[in-house]
């Protein structure tokens, strides 16, 4: 039998089930790095980790694990997403989470409300879905509209649904270290594969350095590299000498939603980087004025300098929906384990 792959079992790294291999992998890697010599700098052709193939990879395991779920217990895979509004990139994630987990054979739903439907309406709702049988994962689309306490919608689903890994009893176990029995929020979650794939499970004597402090990415990745043993530093818009403290780091993170503010003279040379930033820019081409997506690197200048870097858009975005997937399977799995008890 195949098993999910999924955060139970983990203990600084992703556990999955046998069969399944992940530590010193190089999945999703789609060309080697190259180093070259320019005056005292070392320069490298880095190494992309491309997150749709890693994902793919992960998603037919999470598809073997929901059949077998299925077909033991008689427990598909339940994931309602709940989404407030017309926001356009809102609407693009939803679908793309809901096509992901119908293509793993899970059962999908897709809540969708006005932007100005009452906070009632949509706890009640979350209500609804804490006590439904058939799912086991709730995902509520952030940005809510600015009408809506995001802190109490979000806290209002049931932790053992909560699949973001957003609610305080889940944050609070993966702070303490508590891997084990908790939701990983999918951004952090994802990124971390990635990095284990480049150093392995263990960081131990590797300095990583997070630029961003919210809930979603930049404290729960930290927790996760110091589970892993990495010497870990936060950053934020206050830290003095950013570009110093980032060229300490074997392993960089960058997730403060500003478009392409690292640059190639932040990298130390070697350094892994990792880029969760999506921003919308606009440039000109032959005239006309056209839009594209960068992360939160400034992709060609520390490509040169870096030994690995995902790339903007395919690279942590394919990891946070699969992600997601892997928790939903979890919540399933816990579900049928609780019946045999």
């Amino acid at each position: 039998m195949v098993y999910l792959p999924a955060l139970h079992g983990y203990h600084g790294a992703l556990s999955f089930g046998p069969g399944v291999k992940t530590t010193s992998r190089k999945s999703g890697v789609v060309r080697s790095g190259s180093r070259r010599r320019q005056g005292n700098l070392t320069m490298t052709s880095a190494t992309l980790l491309d997150g749709k193939t890693r994902s793919a990879e992960l998603a037919a395991s999470i598809t073997a694990g929901a059949a077998a779920l299925l077909r033991d217990h008689n427990i598909k895979p339940g994931l309602a997403v709940v989404l407030i509004g017309a926001d356009p990139a809102s609407q693009v994630y939803v679908r793309n989470k809901a096509r992901m987990a119908e293509s793993c054979g899970f059962h999908s739903l897709q809540h969708t409300f006005a932007a100005d439907t009452p906070q009632k309406e949509v706890l009640s709702l979350i209500d609804a879905l804490n006590g439904d049988p058939a799912i086991h994962g709730i995902l509520v689309q952030l940005p809510l509209p600015d009408h809506l306490d995001e802190q109490q919608v979000t806290q209002h689903i049931a932790p053992e649904k909560d699949v973001d890994g957003f609610h305080f009893q889940n944050i609070g176990k993966l702070a303490a270290g508590d891997t084990e029995h908790t939701f990983v929020p999918c951004t952090p979650a994802g990124c971390m594969l990635m990095i284990e794939d480049q150093h392995g499970k263990d960081l131990s004597g590797l300095r990583a350095v997070v630029i961003g402090r919210s809930n979603i990415v930049g404290k729960p990745m930290a927790s996760l590299l110091l589970k892993a043993n990495a010497t870990v530093t936060i950053c934020h818009s206050r830290t003095s000498d950013l570009p110093a403290v980032a060229r300490t780091a074997d392993i960089l993170v960058a997730a403060v939603g500003r478009a392409e503010m690292v640059r190639g003279d932040w990298i130390k040379s070697g350094a892994t980087v990792i880029d969760v930033g999506i921003n919308r820019t606009e440039v000109i081409v032959n005239g006309e004025t056209r839009s594209r997506l960068v992360g939160d690197v400034n992709f060609e200048e520390v490509s040169k300098v870096a030994g690995a870097i995902t790339p903007v858009p395919g690279g942590v975005g394919p990891m946070t929906i699969i992600m997601l997937m892997s928790n939903t399977l979890k919540s399933a799995r816990a579900i049928a384990a609780a019946r045999q008890v």
